[in-house]
């Protein structure tokens, strides 16, 4: 069988493109993971976890970040707020070796084992749990991000704060989302 030229052009295009392909293929990466006994997705949260119980945060951890992650982000949010978006917990610059907080992490600026709470919507440091006002469901989403970088914002640093400086650093996302009523 005789090939003409455009069909043999096409196929030298194709065998490039797929010789290419292969000399630049690795392997595929392991995408971010988060769990936690607390929250189960989709399901309700404890009211230990939220204003009318402890009012404590839960144990969250997480597993196979990328190779270029030098620090991870944790936002916690509420998008059903009456009057917009509400941040419960605000935490930067987690060690890229640190691999879960522990229940209970203290308000405190300084998190045992690296990183940094930020502040949140009520205005204080670390966590407050869910607390919307009755009669609704609300979604908190625990939104982890795996950072090629460590943050320098600002003191006293919020949401906005943290998520300015993240643009441009996020290498992989995890997300856990609850609920909560009262």
């Amino acid at each position: 069988m005789i090939l003409s030229m455009p069909n043999l052009q096409q196929i030298s295009i194709a065998v490039i493109f797929a010789l290419f392909g292969l000399a630049n293929a690795q392997p595929a990466q392991a995408q971010l993971r988060m769990t936690s006994p607390a929250i189960a997705s989709g399901a309700a949260i404890a009211d230990d976890y939220g204003c009318t119980g402890a009012d404590r945060s839960p144990l969250l951890a997480w597993s196979d970040a990328p190779q270029s992650t030098k620090s991870f982000a944790l936002i916690v949010d509420d998008p059903d707020a009456p009057r917009g978006t509400f941040f419960h917990w605000v935490a930067y610059n987690i060690p890229a070796r640190v691999t879960s907080l522990p229940a209970s992490v203290p308000q405190t600026a300084e998190i045992a084992g690296g990183g940094t709470n930020g502040i949140n919507s009520f205005g204080h440091i670390g966590y407050n749990g869910p607390c919307p006002p009755p009669g609704k469901m609300h979604h908190y989403h625990f939104r982890l991000f795996a950072l090629d970088s460590k943050l320098t914002p600002d003191d006293n640093a919020d949401a906005a704060a943290i998520q300015s400086a993240m643009r441009g650093h996020v290498v992989a996302t995890a997300e856990l989302v609850g609920t909560f009523e009262r």
